[in-house]
């Protein structure tokens, strides 16, 4: 137990160090609340946009923030989806918010209601990071120095109520 405490105290810093998402892992097919977590600036500035890239099978509308505008940029899908008894072929593809500026300082967070696949599996959110004249593209992989946030999409517990947005 103690080895537990002390493991979670070094990898504490790290989960702040990068863009991340929570949940780390959902149910297929979910309607679920996905929370962009960002826990620093771009080399001590303060960030002043967050773009969000949707993997595909993924749909989402974006929670407003104060102090923030939104941008929406719609796309084709990879392959259509069915949604409340229709067959989609387009949808968001990429949320921005704009504004703030949220300090090096402190912590804050972008929140979307998302349309989870029906498929299992590892699903890559790309995100942006603007600080000023400064991009910084957490694209990259677990062991790069700029990762991705990775949701684990999971099979579907029957049990579990799957319609809930």
């Amino acid at each position: 137990m103690k080895a537990y405490w002390i493991a979670a105290l070094f990898a504490a810093p790290l989960a702040h160090a990068h863009i991340t998402v929570a949940p780390a892992s959902a149910p297929a097919g979910a309607y679920q609340t996905l929370v962009f977590k960002v826990g620093h600036g771009c080399d001590g500035s303060a960030t002043t946009g967050i773009t969000v890239s949707l993997p595909d099978g993924v749909t989402a509308k974006p929670m407003p923030k104060p102090g923030w505008t939104i941008n929406l940029v719609d796309g084709k899908l990879a392959a259509p989806l069915r949604m409340h008894g229709k067959t989609i072929t387009s949808a968001v593809r990429e949320i921005s918010w704009r504004g703030g500026p949220l300090p090096d300082a402190y912590y804050d967070e972008f929140t979307l209601q998302a349309r989870l696949p029906d498929a299992p599996g590892r699903y890559v959110f790309k995100v942006g990071q603007q600080c000023g004249n400064v991009r910084v593209d957490w694209a990259g992989d677990a062991a790069s120095k700029t990762p991705a946030p990775v949701l684990d999409v999971v099979p579907a517990d029957m049990a579990m109520p799957m319609h809930h947005h």
